[in-house]
Order: C-alpha cells, then structure tokens, then sequence
C-alpha cells in the first residue's frame, strides 16, 4: 500500500482560506485534522493515521461516547471527519443534516451477552429481563430486528439505557441480565468470567454493517483533494491495523484503557475495513427501512447523496 504523499496534502494550502471553518491551518508545517471516533475497538482506526501521514501533517483523535455525540461533530465542524454507527449517520441524514458517508470503517464489533448465571442463552430467553440497549446506535435497529425475528417486541424485554461502556460494569454488578453491546465491553465481560455471548447478531439482511466514515458534505464540495488523501490513509491504516494483530491489539489497550485479556477475546469480533461495495449499499438501505418502519426517522435518506461511494471507488481501481 502506498502511503499518503505529502502533495496530495500540500495543495490543499491554496484552499486553506476558504476552509476556515474547519480545523486545517494555513501552514502546511503545522496542518491539523481533527477525526472524532467512538471509545471503542472498533474506532481505533483513526489512532494508527499518523503511521501513514505525510510529514508536517497531523491528526487530532476526539474520543466521543456515543454514536449521536459523534455525528453532531461532523455536522457542526467540531470534527473534520467522523467515525460512529451507521445507525446515527442514517438519523442525520434522514434529518437533511450535512453528514454524507464516504467510506466504510468497521464491520461486526456487536454482541449480545448474558450474565452467566442468568438463564439466558438464546434471544428468546430475554423475553421478560432487564436488557441493556443504547438508543440510536446501531445495535438498537438489530436487536428490534432480531426480536421480531423471534415472535418478540421491545415490549418484552426491560429495556435499560446505557452506554456502551458502561455496559459491562453493570452486567458485573448484576444491575442488568443482559446487554446488547460493542466491543470491548463483550471482550471485557468474557475474561472477567462474568459474561457469556448469547449471539453475534449477524443474521439479520443488516449483516455485519456497523460504523462509517463520514464527513460534511461543504468539506466534500470545497476541498476533494482533502477526501482523496485522507481515504488513502483511512485504508492503509484499516488494512495495517487488521494484519499486524499484536499492534491492533496493543492501541486498543493504550487507548481504551483495558487489559490485554479483554482486548484479546474482542478483537475477532472485530473487520476494520474502508470499501463501500454493493453488498454495503445493500445492506445499508435495509438498515434504513428498518428505520423507517420503527419509526426511528420519518423518511430514508437520500442515498445518491447521503452516502458518496465516488471517491472509495475511484481508490479501490488505482
């Protein structure tokens, strides 16, 4: 893979002043991109651009807590770019809000876990049980999903709004029975011995599909170099991170704060990727039907414009 070169970044200079806005200085010694992810494996990606970026360029990683906290940073330009659930990109633009996805960043990452001594061990044993869901994230529209695939609703379950990281605490505490959570928190109630995987919920047309890179659409239509290079480096840190396991691993711990064990059951629950195929587009307008027929928003998207496929495609064929 070849990284970044420093020309991709350095004709943005003569752009800079019409990028006010955003977080890019007019010095190209001194060239600061600011990329929010969430606080989770699966949003390490962002911590490993700095290996492929040319000189004089650097990133600033926001840690964000929830998917929607992420999504309003890309659409206030608190952040350049953005990495969260496809579940809150869909919300925004569902709500017309500048956010347009242009690459993929993580596919799997999700997991329902149960306490071990709970008695639950299939979807339908969590009929009745206090159960741990986030609202808005994408593990919301899967697990709905997976209930109504069941015979089941929302209604059955006590549903508990966490975060995700505080998901696994609780379930050690026995506040809740069951959660519907992200990695690390499945990997973390796995090697505490609490916890017990109950499912991946892959099974479902929504597949595997969960965060997304995003960014505003002013940014894609001032400045496409900008796109262009930091795709270039979205994807050599995607495939780096996924072929160097044990320097996967070790950024996860130093950025998320968690022991190896935990760190080390998560991650095969874990694809970093960057491609937007036909599968993803597939996959991503069920997800919003899905949506829509929860009534989580009021109409899809438009996804000619929500999700820009143009530039991954034109760095899949060079």
């Amino acid at each position: 893979m070849r990284q970044t070169s420093r020309r991709d970044f350095l004709t943005l200079a003569a752009s800079a002043a019409a990028l006010s806005a955003t977080s890019l200085r007019a010095s190209a010694e001194d060239r600061v991109i600011k990329v929010g992810t969430l606080k989770l494996i699966h949003g390490i990606t962002p911590y490993f651009y700095e290996k492929f970026a040319p000189a004089g360029v650097k990133f600033e990683v926001i840690p964000f807590e929830t998917p929607t906290d992420g999504k309003n940073a890309v659409v206030t330009g608190t952040v350049d770019f953005g990495i969260f659930g496809f579940a809150a990109a869909t919300l925004g633009g569902a709500n017309a809000e500048p956010v347009v996805v242009i690459a993929a960043a993580c596919n799997r990452g999700m997991a329902v876990v149960s306490r071990k001594d709970s008695g639950i061990n299939t979807i339908k044993d969590l009929k009745g049980k206090k159960v741990a869901i986030l609202p808005g994230s994408t593990q919301e529209v899967v697990i709905l999903d997976r209930l109504a695939a069941e015979g089941m609703t929302i209604k059955d379950v006590e549903s508990v709004r966490l975060s995700f990281s505080d998901m696994a605490p609780a379930l050690a505490r026995g506040d809740i029975d069951a959660y519907v959570g992200a990695e690390p928190g499945p990997g973390i109630s796995l090697a505490n011995g609490v916890g017990q995987i109950v499912e991946y919920p892959y099974s479902t047309p929504t597949g595997s599909l969960n965060m997304v890179l995003t960014t505003r659409r002013e940014l894609i239509e001032k400045d496409p170099t900008l796109i262009k290079a930091l795709l270039k480096t979205h994807r050599a840190a995607s495939e780096y991170a996924m072929k160097d396991r044990d320097g996967f691993v070790t950024m996860a711990m130093q950025k998320l704060g968690q022991q190896k064990p935990s760190i080390e059951k998560a991650a095969p629950n874990v694809e970093l990727t960057w491609n937007i195929d036909d599968q993803f587009m597939k996959q991503a307008e069920y997800y919003g039907s899905q949506m829509l027929a929860k009534k989580q928003i009021r109409a899809q998207p438009d996804y000619k414009t929500f999700i820009d496929a143009s530039f991954v495609k034109a760095l899949a064929a060079s």
